[in-house]
């Protein structure tokens, strides 16, 4: 394994913040949520769509995975890219993944126009981040360690060089645990470790 040169943080909220816009009668509701899938986004919507039920639209983009590869907008019955793709352009903005952001909009009766609309659901959606708690996290490295009970103490020496925490730790004459590494310092703990020879690891 080689070293490269990459980033291993990551930005997403907390917890759920709402957000607010009005204009010309219409209100845009916006709410924002941190997600890890599909399924999550997948229960938050119905769960929108069954509280706000008389709402004309819940139109919503979200962005997965520290890689931000993930990723989907839907304007919900508004006019192609005024609903969804702002909202998705706000996430951008802010440059955050594993976040679900769902703009419910009632009708005031005055039509906004293309342009309008897009500004109204981008302004909702910066709302709600604004209200959000942002925090940075790791792109983390999970790996699988067995060995023999001899090699207990060099193994330890190298788990504490590198400030881990052992996880599903089993020491018996074949001693298996579990250590989750930051990403940027995976290959240097893989190496590491397998200077021991007889330290079989799994990568999980």
């Amino acid at each position: 394994m080689t070293a490269t040169m990459f980033d291993d943080t990551y930005r997403t909220i907390k917890g759920p913040a709402e957000g607010l816009y009005k204009e010309k009668g219409s209100k845009f509701l916006a709410f924002a949520f941190p997600v890890r899938s599909t399924d999550e986004v997948k229960q938050h919507l119905e769960a929108l769509r069954k509280e706000y039920f008389d709402a004309r639209h819940h139109c919503y983009a979200y962005i997965l995975g520290p890689t931000k590869d993930v990723y989907r907008v839907n304007d919900d019955g508004e006019p192609s890219g005024t609903g969804g793709r702002p909202i998705h352009g706000q996430l951008l903005s802010a440059d955050l993944t594993d976040t679900l952001i769902v703009v419910v909009r009632y009708f005031g009766g005055v039509l906004l126009g293309a342009s309008g609309l897009a500004n109204a659901y981008k302004t909702a959606a910066r709302d709600a981040i604004e209200h959000a708690e942002i925090v940075e996290k790791t792109i983390d490295v999970r790996y699988r360690l067995q060995f023999e009970y001899v090699l207990m103490n060099d193994v330890m020496r190298i788990v504490k060089e590198f400030g881990l925490t052992p996880m599903n730790q089993d020491y018996n004459l074949d001693c298996r645990l579990e250590l989750s590494v930051r990403q940027s310092q995976s290959v240097r703990l893989y190496d590491a470790l397998a200077k021991l020879r007889a330290v079989t690891i799994e990568t999980l």
